[in-house]
Formats: structure tokens, sequence, C-alpha cells
């Protein structure tokens, strides 16, 4: 689930800097960073919570 969290991330990342480059709409980066940086600790929590550790491999 680590790999894909992380793919996923990147793939959003990317298709919404790539919309605001081509002037698709209007993103003011300063205020969402503002506004919904808790989200950002929830979504890093619930991918940890989800990602197997090296002790359930092992067994």
């Amino acid at each position: 689930m680590k790999g894909n969290f992380a793919a996923i991330a990147l793939i959003a990342i990317g298709a919404i800097a790539l919309a605001v480059n081509l002037d698709l709409f209007e993103l003011d980066l300063v205020g969402l960073i503002k506004k919904w940086w808790p989200l950002v600790l929830i979504l890093l929590g619930v991918g940890l919570f989800f990602t197997p550790d090296d002790r359930a491999r092992k067994n």
C-alpha cells in the first residue's frame, strides 16, 4: 500500500499542476495550505496505518 499511496499522490499532484499550468482553473496554493494543512497529517496517518510493518512480513 505504501508504494501505491505515493504513486497516487504523485499522479494527483502532477495532474493538478498541469491543469493550473494549462489555465484550466486558478489555484491559490498558499490559501489552500493555510486552510487544509491538517488534512495532510490525516492522510499521512492513514497511509502509515494501512502500510504493513516489517514484523508482519517476517512471521
